[in-house]
């Protein structure tokens, strides 16, 4: 399976909004101001290009988007997505930031942000203005950690842009903005998955995280985001093992953000958040999770709001998709309490049920998975006990060591007793006035004396000197 994928100049006088180039007049700074953010009359070369620009933000104070107006159309632009970073791919000019996409040598090649990336804003299939509610804003620059603004726009055809038309491109989104701080701070989630689709089956891509921070959310849009495979996107929060409905929509519409279900509803500490895309496949050919058109992907947006200037840490959630994973691999989810009508398609009664055969493979590989985990920690356990078995204590290390130290002495005895011997002798000779060193010791002497090499003890040693005083 493939890996988990996702991961404009600013022109006219309302560029100073954002940027730090011209400040605005007294008269412009509590007013709301429309600023273009747009590519600069790029010309990409390869279909499934992925093109980003990146624009710095004013330092000294912080901006606060309200609305997004996009400008870009659907038989040109895939979709087109605002990012906030702490520091972009490249501050200079429009990058290649598809990774293995698409390669055009036109394009340098690098990352969406180098640092601290997050999704401000997100359109596909011709979505229209989006106006937040009122007091609430995408809080960026100033001391906030959204220090570019950095536009991605993935070219679905550049028909445009190649000979013999040479068009330039201008696709982006027209942000509102003003410097009255509001007081709810917006954010964005993301949940996806990874995975794949087998030939002529209808798959649930099932992706779920717990909600862990300190503060409440309120989930006011969503958005959902596939391909042409598929046909329900539906996210939830799960509160206490009960279920509630955060948006429902069919991809094959405008993906633009839509009201949640239920207006006024909030994601708790301790909630669930889950999404499930429904897709069929009724090609001859398996496809995978990836960035191009031919593959799929499967994403559901929940646009939110915090009181004051919480913002979550995380804004993604996903998983590995089937078919290793499912929502059952959740614990304490209570995946079977899930609601039925995640795969219906919005506006209908028609229920798309998962191919019972891949839905049976799916749980086989989760089991085997599970199986396999489990049996990995098993032997582990064993392993450690095995260590533990053979771990030695202290006292028994301080034996070991003093074993090794007798084993040394031991196999130095032999040269030391040798030693000996020669100073014996020495001395020997010496007392009787006899040269050394002497070849002509009586041949019992030399005996009584080389046994002595052998000897651990002192036994030949006292024979010797009894037999010296003899000699005496």
């Amino acid at each position: 399976m493939s890996g988990t994928s996702v991961y404009y100049t600013l022109f006219s006088s309302a560029l100073a909004v954002l940027v730090s180039a011209a400040p605005l007049s007294d008269s412009d700074k509590n007013d709301k101001a429309r600023v273009p953010l747009r590519m600069p009359g790029v010309r990409p070369q390869k279909a499934e290009t992925y093109l980003c620009y990146a624009k710095q933000l004013d330092g000294s104070q912080p901006v606060y988007i309200t609305g997004f107006e996009p400008k870009a159309n659907m038989t040109t632009a895939h979709h087109v997505l605002i990012y906030g970073c702490k520091e972009p791919g490249n501050d200079t000019t429009p990058w290649n930031c598809g990774e293995m996409v698409s390669s055009d040598d036109d394009f340098q090649q690098g990352p969406v942000c180098k640092s601290g990336a997050k999704i401000v804003y997100a359109w596909a299939m011709d979505a229209p203005q989006l106006n937040l509610p009122e007091g609430v804003g995408f809080e960026v620059g100033g001391d906030t950690d959204i220090n570019w603004l950095v536009l991605q726009v993935h070219y679905k055809s550049v028909t445009r842009f190649v000979a013999p038309n040479h068009e330039k491109d201008t696709s982006g989104v027209d942000l509102i903005t003003t410097r009255t701080k509001q007081p709810k701070r917006a954010g964005v989630y993301l949940m996806g998955t990874g995975g794949e689709i087998p030939a002529h089956t209808t798959v649930y891509m099932e992706t779920a995280c717990s909600y862990n921070e300190p503060f409440e959310l309120h989930p006011f849009a969503f958005r959902g985001h596939a391909h042409r495979h598929g046909q329900v996107v539906s996210g939830y929060v799960v509160h206490e093992g009960q279920w509630k409905e955060i948006g429902r929509v069919s991809p094959q519409k405008p993906q633009m953000f839509y009201n949640v279900t239920h207006p006024g509803m909030e994601v708790q500490p301790g909630d669930v958040l889950a999404a499930r895309c429904t897709m069929v496949n009724d090609e001859d050919r398996t496809v995978y999770i990836g960035n191009t058109n031919e593959d799929e992907m499967c994403n559901f947006y929940m646009m939110y709001w915090v009181d004051g200037d919480n913002i979550m840490k995380n804004g993604y959630c996903f998983t590995q998709g089937p078919p290793e994973w499912n929502w059952s691999k959740f614990s304490g989810l209570n995946a079977e309490d899930a609601p039925v009508n995640a795969s219906v398609v919005p506006g209908s009664d028609k229920l798309l049920k998962a191919t019972e055969e891949f839905a049976e493979k799916s749980m086989q590989v989760m089991q085997e998975a599970t199986q396999q985990i489990e049996d990995d920690f098993l032997e582990l356990l064993k392993e450690m006990e095995v260590e533990r078995e053979y771990e030695e204590t202290p006292e028994e290390k301080e034996q070991e060591a003093l074993e090794e130290i007798r084993e040394e002495e031991e196999a130095l005895l032999p040269y030391l007793r040798e030693q000996e011997l020669e100073q014996e002798k020495q001395r020997y000779m010496e007392d009787n006035a006899i040269p050394y060193p002497a070849e002509n010791y009586e041949p019992e002497l030399l005996e009584r004396m080389s046994r002595s090499y052998y000897d651990p003890y002192n036994q030949i040693r006292n024979e010797e000197r009894d037999y010296y005083q003899g000699y005496q």
